[in-house]
C-alpha cells in the first residue's frame, strides 16, 4: 500500500521525519540488536509414551561445550540426565561464558501434546548460538542436548533470526552412560527410587530402544507406559520467534521524529 501525505506536508521534510523514525529502530525490527526471543516448547512423543522434563537453554557465543559423543558425561550432564535438574549444566555455561543467558523453559515435566514458554531477552551480536539440554522419561539417564557449542546460530549478523525450529526425534536422544539401566532406579516409574544409582561408567551415546523395557510399567502421571516409538519418531521441537526491542536512545529519537512531524504540520497548515 503507498504511504500517503497530509496536504501541506512537503515530501522532503515528512521523509527526513520518517529517516528520524528509521533511524531509532522502528521501521524495520531486523536493525535491532535486542530481541525478545520466545522460545516454545512441545512434547510430540505419543501418547502414553515419554515425558521429557523442563528444557535448560542457554544462550551465548558459542564457546559452551556441554558433552561430546564418546565422551564420559561431566557432573552437569549426570545431574540432568539422572534427575532432570539442569542447575549444574545452567551454572557451568554461565561460568564458561559470563555473557550467557540461561534459563528454563517449563515448570514441570512436559507430557505427550503438551507445550511450554517462556520469553529471553538476547543481545544478538552476543549470544547468537543456543545449547539445551532435558532429562527424558522414564529412564535411568537419557536425554536430549547439543553435543556441539554451534550447533545452533540462531541470528546472523543482522541480528535476524535464521533458525525457527529444532526438532528432536527418538534417534536423537542420548543415553548419559552414567547409571546402569534398572527400572527399580528409573525417575518416573512409581515405586522406584530415582535417588538410588549403579554406576554404569560408559560414555554418552545415542539410545531410544530401552524406552520399550519400560512398557506396562505405572508412571508417575498415572498412565501405564507405552514407548511407541521407532528412530524417525517425533519426540521434542523447540520453536522460536523474536520481537526487536528498541534501545532507550531509540525511544528519544522516535519521539524528536514525532515532534519534528507535528511542528511542519503545523506550520503548514492555513490560517483561518
Amino acid at each position: 500500500m503507498q504511504a500517503s501525505i497530509k496536504p501541506g506536508l512537503s515530501i522532503a521534510k515528512s521523509t527526513a521525519a520518517v529517516t528520524l523514525l528509521a533511524s531509532a529502530g522502528f521501521a524495520s525490527s531486523t536493525q535491532a540488536a535486542i530481541v525478545d526471543l520466545t522460545v516454545t516448547v512441545h512434547n510430540l512423543a505419543p501418547v502414553n509414551s515419554v515425558v521429557v522434563a523442563p528444557l535448560s537453554v542457554g544462550f551465548g557465543q558459542g564457546v559452551f561445550d556441554g558433552f561430546d559423543i564418546g565422551g564420559v558425561a561431566n557432573a552437569a550432564i549426570v545431574k540432568a540426565a539422572e534427575l532432570g535438574n539442569g542447575n549444574l549444566w545452567r551454572d557451568a555455561f554461565t561460568a564458561a561464558d559470563s555473557g550467557a543467558v540461561v534459563g528454563v523453559v517449563g515448570a514441570a515435566p512436559l507430557a505427550a501434546g503438551l507445550s511450554a514458554t517462556r520469553t529471553f531477552r538476547i543481545d544478538t551480536a552476543l549470544n547468537n548460538y543456543f545449547s539445551f539440554v532435558a532429562m527424558v522419561v522414564p529412564s535411568n539417564d537419557f536425554f536430549i542436548g547439543n553435543d556441539a557449542a554451534k550447533a545452533f546460530k540462531l541470528f546472523d549478523g543482522a541480528g535476524n533470526l535464521q533458525v525457527s525450529s529444532i526438532g528432536q526425534k527418538a534417534r536423537d536422544i542420548w543415553d548419559a552412560g552414567s547409571e546402569e539401566f534398572n527400572t527399580a532406579n528409573a525417575a518416573f516409574i512409581v515405586g522406584a527410587n530415582a535417588l538410588a544409582r549403579d554406576a554404569q561408567q560408559s560414555v554418552v551415546a545415542r539410545n531410544f530402544a530401552e524406552f520399550a523395557a519400560y512398557n506396562g510399567l505405572s508412571t508417575a502421571y498415572g498412565y501405564t507406559f507405552n514407548s511407541g516409538l521407532s528412530g524417525g519418531s517425533d519426540v521434542y521441537r523447540i520453536d522460536f520467534s523474536a520481537q526487536a526491542v528498541p534501545e532507550p536512545e531509540s525511544y528519544a529519537l522516535m519521539l524528536a521524529g514525532l515532534a519534528a512531524m507535528v511542528t511542519v504540520v503545523r506550520r503548514r497548515r492555513p490560517v483561518a
